[in-house]
């Protein structure tokens, strides 16, 4: 008996191209919760970054701290056209004053960590006060001491600030504040 190649009729698709499955919504709700829970699990292990709305000036809605970087960048840049002098002093303390208030705000509330910035203005300070009563280290024995009296402040007020903003962060993540 001679065999019969058996013809299969194909179902002619829509002009939609391959046919969808029906997307189930039980799906859709498990996987936006795994997504919710994924996110919620790595921004609790995040040290870095921020957490929540930036913290409220102290002066109200009136950006005084934005103004004083501005003021203060803009005397250092007249100083150093001019070429040193008090224009130059004035605008990096002037501008130093508006950083310090934003980062500080920051760091101390959880928002985001400064430690670093905000540690190194004591081991800048002593510096200076170093210099102002030493004088100029020309050599590098001098510097060497410098160092030994800088780097020692410097890591205590970084050890003393992280530790403060992970337990402003703990707190902010417990008890986010109210809007």
């Amino acid at each position: 008996m001679a065999q019969r190649t058996k013809r299969r009729s194909r179902k002619r698709r829509g002009s939609g191209g391959p046919p969808r499955a029906a997307v189930s919504t039980r799906r859709e709700q498990r996987a936006e919760r795994e997504l919710t829970a994924d996110r919620e699990r790595r921004s609790a292990q995040r040290q870095l970054g921020t957490v929540g709305e930036r913290p409220p000036s102290p002066f109200g809605g009136l950006p005084i701290s934005e103004f004083a970087i501005f003021a203060g960048g803009v005397s250092l840049v007249v100083g150093l056209i001019v070429g040193g002098g008090p224009a130059l002093i004035v605008g990096i303390v002037v501008c130093a004053l508006g950083v310090i208030e934003v980062t500080a705000r920051e760091h101390f509330s959880g928002f985001r960590s400064h430690s670093t910035l905000l540690a190194a203005m004591p081991a800048v300070g002593l510096e200076v006060v170093l210099v102002a009563a030493l004088g100029e280290p020309h050599q590098s024995s001098n510097r060497a001491l410098l160092l030994l009296a800088v780097v020692p402040v410097f890591g205590a007020a970084f050890m003393l600030l992280r530790r403060r903003f992970q337990v402003a962060r703990q707190a902010r993540r417990a008890r986010p504040p109210a809007p």
